[in-house]
């Protein structure tokens, strides 16, 4: 039996890719996504959405009330911001807004909502229950899910919501495959700032200073040892200090050093110890060394958990097009994501979708200057996720069989 949403995807080829390849020539940061909101809040009003702008600030709510008696609503969620890098690719599409980059795949995304936006109004006669489509802002760390959250996407704008989907392209798994994992899939992360404060002077006089940068080396490697010898060695965490700014002078000790890093961890139990080890760690190595340390770390977000049932239901959506032994159930990755939010409330699906091309040299790496999709991918997202939406609409996880 093919597919009951490819054909309805695959003709819409040219104009995902057009969509996607215009949003990727204007990319737009965190809750700064006006041009892309328009766009969207546009084209859902001309399929006859119910459509509610200003959500979380820039989001966008899509409502489509089906035609079939049913009382369940599902979510579908699709990113919309870009990245703050100076992209290298040489097509042409790309972005003509310098220092700023779709290199994460959230333009991909939003042409995939607009995809199944599309394919789901066609079919809306068929329909049981509500389609609620989450267009959101600011997921690149800023809180868009919260924002959106915050202003009621799931219990105040249209019916409540049952079930949430998600899918992200990726440039790790092949054109033609899935992946994704029931229970914790994707790391909790937090971001943190360590302040060291010693006593400046002249380099040539080391011994009348204490060395703010001889501390915080000290300190990044003291940090390493949470993840050696305080996590069981069975679970995964992950310290990283991606940045340490202090001093302006070769001839000069400084006299404040200032780090920022990154937690990520899958368990509570896990994310509790770093959140506590971190300080403890970095004070007391500059207390030994006759500095101080001042520690913040934000809330940062929760590990990505997918529900058991909607998982199955969605593996069964991706292999009804990729075959079985192209849906792998067993990824995770410290990576975090922050539609974490909306399934810490609702029970649903997040999965990755391959568009990686080595033959093309499409394989650079999420957050990379050179970093593109296999556009063969957009039509593929639109069928999964058409299909996951209606079993998960009608409560049986069975395929759908339309009627014309």
């Amino acid at each position: 039996m093919s597919h009951p949403f490819l054909a309805d995807a695959e003709a819409l080829t040219e104009e995902l890719i057009a969509i996607r390849r215009d949003l990727h020539m204007h990319p737009e940061l965190g809750f700064e996504e006006v041009r892309t909101a328009g766009i969207v809040a546009d084209r859902l009003n001309s399929l006859g959405y119910e459509v509610v702008a200003g959500v979380g600030k820039t989001g966008v709510v899509g409502l489509l009330q089906g035609g079939q008696p049913g009382e369940r609503t599902v979510l579908l969620r699709f990113d919309m911001d870009a990245l703050p890098i100076d992209e290298a690719n040489d097509v042409p599409y790309r972005s003509q807004t310098r220092g700023v980059m779709h290199a994460c795949g959230h333009d991909a995304h939003v042409a995939i909502g607009l995809g199944v936006a599309n394919v789901l109004a066609k079919h809306r006669d068929q329909l049981p229950g509500t389609i609620k489509l989450m267009f959101q802002p600011a997921e690149e760390g800023l809180g868009g899910a919260l924002a959106m959250i915050a202003d009621g996407v799931l219990d105040r704008i249209g019916p409540p919501v049952d079930r949430a989907l998600g899918l992200h392209v990726s440039s790790q798994h092949p054109l033609g495959t899935a992946a994704m994992r029931i229970g914790p899939m994707m790391a909790a992360g937090a971001r943190f700032t360590i302040t060291v404060h010693g006593k400046g002077g002249h380099g040539a006089r080391p011994n009348e200073t204490v060395d703010a940068v001889v501390v915080a080396a000290q300190i990044v490697n003291m940090l390493q040892t949470i993840i050696s010898r305080n996590l069981d060695p069975e679970d995964i965490g992950v310290v990283s200090v991606g940045s340490i700014h202090a001093g302006d002078a070769g001839n000069v000790i400084a006299e404040t050093a200032t780090m920022h890093g990154t937690i990520r961890s899958f368990t509570e139990e896990t994310k509790e110890l770093l959140r506590r080890r971190v300080p403890e760690v970095a004070q007391m190595t500059a207390v030994a060394l006759g500095a101080t340390a001042d520690v913040e770390i934000n809330e940062g977000i929760n590990a990505t958990v997918n529900a058991e049932a909607p998982t199955l239901l969605m593996a069964d959506a991706a292999r009804a097009l990729f075959g079985a032994e192209n849906v792998s159930m067993d990824y995770r990755t410290t990576g975090g994501e922050d539609f974490s939010a909306v399934l810490a409330q609702v029970p649903g699906n997040f999965f990755f979708l391959g568009a990686r091309n080595d033959e093309a040299g499409i394989n650079a790496p999420h957050h990379n200057p050179r970093f593109d999709i296999d556009e063969r991918c957009l039509p593929q997202g639109v069928a999964i996720l058409c299909d996951g939406a209606v079993r998960s609409l009608k409560g049986e996880g069975k395929p759908w069989i339309l009627s014309g």
